[in-house]
C-alpha cells in the first residue's frame, strides 16, 4: 500500500522502531491506517534526503510538518481520511451483518472502510425489497448452496449491478461451487473466521498503487472481468496498422492477468494458510487485469475494432 519493501519495514521496525504493529495468533503483523500514512511520509521524507534514523520515531503530525513546513498545523487525521476510501456493501443472511459491523472484522482494512448499505435475513427478503442504494458488494450467507439458490444470487447481482459478489455457505455441491467460482464469485465454506472474512473482501479491493493511473477516482472495487478468451484471443488475431503489435500484446497480457487473478481466487477459495497473500495477489492481478482491459479499449477504438461486436460477455 505504501509501495515499501517488506525488508525495508522490518528494518525500520527492528533497528529503528518507526513502527509496533499488533499480530495475530498467526504472526501476522496488523498496521493501523495511522501506521500506513506515517510509512508513506518516511519514504517520501527518506527519498528527499532525510536519515531514517533521525525521523523514525517521530510520530505522523512532525513527519507531515517535515514534509510541508508551510502547513504547520497540519492534521495527520485528515491526510489519513483524505486517503481512505468507502465501499458501500450489502448483506444477506442472519448475523452476517453484525460480523461486517464488529471492530475484530473493520480492523483488518487499512484504505478502505466498509459502509453496510442494506441487511437482509435471507435471499428471498432480499429479493422482494428494494435496496436504498446500489452496493458495490454483495456479501451473501447461506445454509446450503444448490442450484437454485446460485441462480437467485446471480439474478440479484446482476439486478442491483454489484461488482463483485462473496458467498459463504455450510453445505453444497462442488459443482455449483465451481459453476460459482468460473462467473468470478468468491465462495468460501464454513467455518470462516473474521479474519479470514476480510481478507474474502479485501481480495476484490483494488490495490492503493493502482488508484492514481488512467486519470479520475477510479471505483474502489475490482469490476468483473469484461472480456473472454475468446474474445481476447479474436483480438490478438486481427492484423492492425500498428507496428508494435498493441492489440495484441494488450490482449495476451490480459488474458495472463485473468487467468492468475483465476489461479489466485482458487488458492484464496480452498485454503486459508496464507490467505492475506493470496487476497493481495488476487487484489493485485485483477487491479491489473481491469486496467489493462480498459487500455484494450483505448487501442481498440484507434484502430476501429468493434469490441462490443466480438465480446460474448457483452451480450
Amino acid at each position: 500500500m505504501a509501495g515499501i519493501p517488506v525488508s525495508t519495514l522490518r528494518i525500520w521496525e527492528v533497528r529503528h522502531q518507526a513502527f509496533s504493529p499488533a499480530k495475530t495468533s498467526g504472526q501476522h503483523r496488523l498496521y493501523s491506517q495511522e501506521d500506513v500514512h506515517k510509512a508513506r511520509l518516511l519514504k517520501q521524507l527518506s527519498k528527499d534526503g532525510h536519515l531514517i534514523s533521525a525521523i523514525a520515531n517521530l510520530d505522523a503530525a512532525s513527519l507531515g510538518r517535515l514534509h510541508n513546513p508551510t502547513s504547520v498545523s497540519a492534521d495527520p487525521q485528515l491526510a489519513i481520511s483524505a486517503a481512505i476510501t468507502t465501499v458501500s456493501l450489502a448483506v444477506i443472511g442472519a448475523g452476517m451483518a453484525g460480523r461486517v459491523d464488529s471492530k475484530k472484522f473493520t480492523s483488518h482494512f487499512l484504505s478502505s472502510t466498509i459502509r453496510v448499505t442494506d441487511r437482509f435475513e435471507d435471499l428471498a427478503q432480499a429479493s422482494a425489497a428494494q435496496f436504498h442504494e446500489k452496493p458495490q458488494i454483495l456479501l451473501v450467507k447461506v445454509n446450503t448452496l444448490h442450484d437454485t439458490i446460485r441462480a437467485e444470487i446471480l439474478a440479484l447481482a446482476r439486478k442491483h449491478g454489484v461488482l463483485q459478489t462473496v458467498v459463504v455457505y455450510a453445505f453444497a455441491k462442488e459443482s455449483v461451487v465451481e459453476a460459482m467460482r468460473v462467473l468470478g464469485v468468491l465462495v468460501r465454506r464454513e467455518p470462516v473466521s473474521d479474519y479470514e472474512l476480510s481478507d474474502l473482501i479485501s481480495s476484490v479491493l483494488v490495490v492503493d498503487a493502482v488508484k492514481s493511473i488512467g486519470g479520475g477516482q477510479p471505483d474502489p472495487v475490482i469490476p468483473a472481468r469484461k472480456y473472454s478468451d475468446e474474445t481476447l484471443s479474436h483480438v490478438a488475431s486481427i492484423s492492425t496498422n500498428m507496428l508494435c503489435e498493441c492489440p495484441r500484446h494488450v490482449a495476451e497480457l490480459i488474458a495472463q492477468l485473468a487467468g492468475f487473478e483465476q489461479y489466485s481466487q482458487e488458492c484464496l477459495n480452498k485454503s486459508d494458510e496464507d490467505a492475506h497473500l493470496h487476497a493481495y495477489l488476487h487484489a493485485i492481478s485483477g487491479s491489473a487485469r481491469a486496467l489493462f482491459e480498459r487500455a484494450l479499449e483505448m487501442v481498440a477504438e484507434h484502430e476501429k475494432i468493434p469490441l462490443a461486436t466480438i465480446n460474448p460477455m457483452s451480450r
